[in-house]
């Protein structure tokens, strides 16, 4: 099954996945080609939908099909262009620039790692791109796609091996 991301305007889409469609929350400078580390953009293609990561503590995550792993509170995403494990999982602390996984505003409660810039990595293009939680008001992001907790949750269960997620600029 694919996914389909259609924004809406410049920070809010639709996620249409399963017969059904979902609000969606984007990058705040919306969705763009041509994505670079730090410009706050959702990036346009088609990406493979890798594994999901969850807060154990906060939530009993449901039978998936997915590869899950516990988030560890030591757990982060290398996002510095100049470190050899740009966009990949890291431990903190870290020599380089990383994103942290455990956070306690709830966006990464559960997240879904998609397969953009990651075989291998161009260093800049990039990273800690995911399908995660929104906040409350569907605030934009800094260039991942954002669901609803339960509707991720819900939508987790369904994902299988060899799934991706089409993002449209329009």
């Amino acid at each position: 099954m694919d996914l389909l991301v259609t924004p809406l305007d410049s920070h809010r889409g639709r996620l249409h996945a399963f017969d059904a469609s979902f609000a969606c929350a984007l990058g705040r400078s919306g969705v763009r080609a041509g994505k670079q580390e730090g410009d706050g953009a959702t990036p346009a293609g088609i990406f493979d939908l890798r594994d999901i990561y969850f807060r154990e503590d906060r939530l009993a995550l449901p039978p998936v099909a997915l590869p899950a792993h516990p988030i560890a509170t030591d757990d982060g995403w290398c996002d510095d262009p100049e470190c050899g494990d740009y966009n990949r999982l890291v431990r903190h602390p870290h020599t380089g620039s990383a994103e942290r996984l455990w956070r306690e505003d709830g966006l990464y409660d559960i997240l879904v790692v998609l397969g953009h810039n990651d075989a291998p990595p161009v260093p800049g293009h990039g990273s800690a791109i995911f399908l995660h939680c929104a906040s409350e008001d569907l605030g934009p992001t800094e260039g991942c796609v954002a669901l609803p907790r339960d509707t991720l949750l819900e939508l987790g269960q369904k994902l299988r091996p060899g799934d991706r997620i089409e993002i449209r600029t329009s």
